[in-house]
């Protein structure tokens, strides 16, 4: 029972903090909803009525204002009350939090291509809530239990290790996700790449007009190291920055190749067509490896699941007949 009573409190707190953190993401979302919605119902009217002037003014144009009013009412006492809580308990526990965790959990929003969106404090903030949550499971696993002192502290040490983990768990699966999209996509690009600048397109123009066309985790990387570029980076730390944002060996080559034809002049056709036969080599490397790692992942379901029901749809005759002639015989 208080087992039960712990972790419906746990999950209670868990969605607590959930919905704090999320606070300030529900006004824009909901403003962005509404604002589709209207697009959607202006290009639905505009489909049914082809023939209409051009120069009539549409009726869209001041509802963004009456919606922003209103969500900014529905949310003043938000931004009042919850807010500074909210921002006193992230500054407080990102002053806590020891300095090689942060610039861990740095490295993993960067890495997983995050940055900007998923805030270090809010993200430093889930992580102890994940650890309040681990250690009053196992206190609740414990309590009340006939087990040796030390037994128990072990137990809550283990419950709270295993709540700090979760968060680098979901960080680290995040990039491995992201990192395996950039890998599946990067052939594609490059093959297409090759041929506009083959074509006659420059590097940058084949980019943007790609940029234009495609969509994915590896477009958004191109978009952000045009962004830089438009500000005043130079190609060279552009590229290089979009090599550390990815992590990936690839687009490390990728990068290198391109920084070094710039800097010695050589043709980018060229090297673009040689990265795009190098790397379409290495997918298909990478996807023969993967094919053959199979066989061996394969093995623990079959012993797990098939392999029991296969003993009872064979075995379980023949243990019945024999258990008959043996009660039969006595």
């Amino acid at each position: 029972m208080i087992f039960l009573v712990a972790l419906i409190t746990s999950l209670l707190f868990g969605v607590f903090v959930f919905a704090l953190l999320n606070l300030r993401q529900a006004p824009e979302a909901q403003l962005r909803k509404r604002l589709n919605d209207m697009i959607d119902k202006a290009e639905a009217d505009r489909a049914l009525h082809p023939r209409q002037r051009k120069n009539v003014t549409p009726t869209v144009v001041a509802m963004p204002k009456i919606v922003e009013q209103e969500i900014s009412r529905q949310t003043a006492l938000a931004k009042r009350v919850f807010q500074p809580i909210i921002n006193a308990i992230d500054e407080r526990l990102q002053r806590l939090t020891p300095t090689e965790i942060r610039l861990q959990l740095e490295d993993k929003i960067f890495r997983a291509g995050k940055l900007g969106v998923w805030g270090l404090r809010r993200v430093i903030t889930i992580w102890c809530a994940s650890i309040a949550v681990g250690t009053v499971i196992a206190v609740a696993m414990v309590y009340n239990t006939d087990i040796h002192p030390l037994q128990r502290i072990m137990t809550i040490l283990i419950g709270a290790f295993v709540g700090a983990a979760i968060p680098f768990a979901v960080l680290n699966s995040t990039v491995r996700n992201r990192q395996k999209a950039l890998r599946k996509q990067l052939p594609e690009f490059l093959d297409i790449l090759c041929v506009s600048v083959q074509a006659g397109l420059s590097f940058d123009g084949a980019v943007g007009k790609m940029v234009r066309r495609m969509h994915g985790p590896l477009i958004d990387e191109f978009k952000r190291m045009q962004n830089d570029i438009a500000l005043g980076m130079t190609h060279q730390y552009a590229l290089t920055n979009m090599a550390r944002r990815c992590d990936l060996e690839e687009i490390y080559l990728f990068t290198t190749s391109v920084i070094q034809a710039e800097k010695l002049g050589t043709s980018m056709t060229r090297t673009l067509k040689q990265q795009a036969d190098n790397i379409r080599d290495r997918h298909r490397q990478h996807v023969k490896g993967e094919a053959l790692k199979a066989p061996v992942k394969m093995i623990f379901p079959m012993v797990l699941f098939i392999f029991p029901s296969m003993f009872v749809v064979l075995l379980f005759p023949a243990v019945l007949s024999l258990l008959r002639n043996l009660s039969g015989g006595q």
